[in-house]
């Protein structure tokens, strides 16, 4: 079992992917066939090769999704069917899973690059002051800057969030947009966090920008953001998962390494 050091103890990350069968843009998508493997295969086969993470498991509902999982070894935690985020799904499948620190990561990404996981394992483990830690990696272009489905944040110097949006930000008044960065979804969190996010009241500006890790800021928490050279690759469309095809096929292997300049 690997250990991470924290704070003067050892310490272990978990790993908890949550996965669906229901999807608006693309149902289904955790199980489609991608490069002879379900998308939700992949996910778990590259968190697995984490050198921080000890254990892997997939979080579902869904007894389809468990099957698959269970057909090629991996380790599957049932839920309700009830959880409208799949942070709200992490949150019941740790109290199964144990972990001193629980790492969220996407169901649909499977290009997910494991060093940016140990990096975002990391960045809590170096800063006490902060509950939870997330990625973000330099826009590629203007298309970024100006999609709504592409989340912005605005950091501070020490690297801790201001804030989450699906507007343009920040707004550059004078000049042509400069440095922007786009948000991976991947969440690392204390368990003591964890437990207590589990009972925070969903906030105005949670609400408004559809996005759940506001409520930790509108909370007063910190949320420390670590920059990746690495971009998000996620699936939410049959286009998005030929698009990742031809990424994994031009690897000539699982998707390795491909990097921001490579996400279009």
């Amino acid at each position: 079992m690997r250990l991470t050091r924290s704070m003067g103890r050892m310490t272990e990350a978990v790993a908890i992917i949550p996965a669906r069968y229901g999807s608006t843009r693309f149902p289904g998508k955790a199980l489609a066939d991608l490069c002879g493997k379900p998308v939700i295969r992949h996910v778990y086969e590259r968190v697995s090769l984490s050198k921080r993470i000890s254990r892997t498991f997939i979080a579902t509902d869904d007894e389809r999704i468990a099957r698959a999982v269970e057909d090629f070894g991996g380790a599957v935690v049932m839920t309700s069917p009830d959880h409208q985020s799949g942070t709200s799904r992490v949150i019941e499948a740790s109290r199964v899973t144990g972990g001193d620190i629980i790492v969220n990561v996407q169901g649909d990404e499977p290009l997910i690059e494991p060093t940016l996981i140990d990096a975002v394992i990391g960045r809590l483990d170096s800063d006490s002051d902060i509950v939870c830690s997330t990625a973000a990696f330099p826009a590629a272009d203007q298309a970024d800057y100006t999609d709504p489905h592409a989340v912005k944040v605005v950091f501070d110097d020490r690297g801790s969030a201001l804030y989450f949006s699906r507007a343009p930000i920040p707004f550059y008044r004078d000049r042509t947009p400069g440095e922007v960065y786009i948000h991976v979804g991947i969440y690392c969190f204390r368990r003591d966090f964890l437990n207590s996010y589990a009972t925070l009241e969903e906030t105005p500006l949670e609400r408004a920008e559809k996005l759940e890790q506001l409520r930790i800021l509108e909370h007063g928490y910190r949320i420390g953001v670590m920059v990746t050279g690495h971009a998000a690759v996620g699936i939410d469309t049959e286009e998005d998962l030929e698009r990742v095809r031809r990424l994994m096929e031009k690897q000539g292997d699982t998707g390795a390494g491909i990097r921001a300049e490579n996400n279009r």
